[in-house]
């Protein structure tokens, strides 16, 4: 049903199931991983109001909350370098999560865990709203920042496309993208950015 890819990275799809609402991927040599995409296969919708959010486990430094996925929203790409900070969601989740062992051997890279959770999407939305009210906190002045800059604006672009390649196609690397729909993306964030400035690339997943 999921599918993750590390920037830089082949593609995984050998997802781990814990049981009917949780999965996870093991992430080797996580301290090398910049980004991290996740998105549906296609293969399998969410049903009818449900969507699951995205955490990520980091062995000896706890949980975050990255995100979430729809079936209105497939993928989504996540900034895990520099911005971990372990932040309170479900419980369960997170039993479920470390139910499975992960041996680290001295002398070799730390392997984190990226795990999802099916839940209702009210559930969810809650969780977003808190994690949403915890990043304005910490919000960064972008324009102070270029490489931070750079880095929202390359990932509101990757959000953007995304969602035009819609749930029921896998995502591969060999999708072809509309120069149409970059340009679409392009107006869209000039209009945002003349409305209120850069604010809005914290706020975008």
């Amino acid at each position: 049903m999921f599918g993750c890819c590390v920037a830089g990275r082949l593609l995984q799809t050998n997802l781990q199931q814990v049981d009917e609402t949780h999965a996870l991927f093991e992430l080797p040599q996580a301290s090398t991983i910049n980004h991290v995409c996740v998105f549906l296969l296609g293969t399998v919708p969410f049903p009818d109001g449900y969507g699951a959010t995205v955490h990520f486990f980091w062995p000896e430094k706890g949980f975050q909350l990255l995100g979430m996925l729809s079936n209105e929203k497939p993928s989504a790409i996540f900034r895990l370098r520099g911005t971990f900070s372990s932040n309170s969601s479900s419980n369960q989740s997170h039993a479920a999560f470390t139910s499975t062992s992960l041996m680290q051997t001295p002398g070799t890279d730390v392997t984190a865990v990226l795990g999802l959770s099916i839940e209702p999407l009210d559930h969810i939305q809650a969780q977003m709203s808190n994690l949403n009210s915890a990043l304005d906190k910490v919000t960064p002045d972008l324009t102070k920042n270029p490489t931070i800059l750079a880095d929202r604006i390359v990932k509101h672009l990757f959000n953007y496309v995304s969602s035009f390649i819609g749930s029921s196609r896998t995502v591969t690397p060999d999708v072809v993208v509309p120069m149409s729909i970059i340009g679409k993306w392009y107006d869209s964030f000039m209009s945002k950015l003349k409305a209120g400035g850069v604010g809005f690339l914290e706020r975008s997943e």
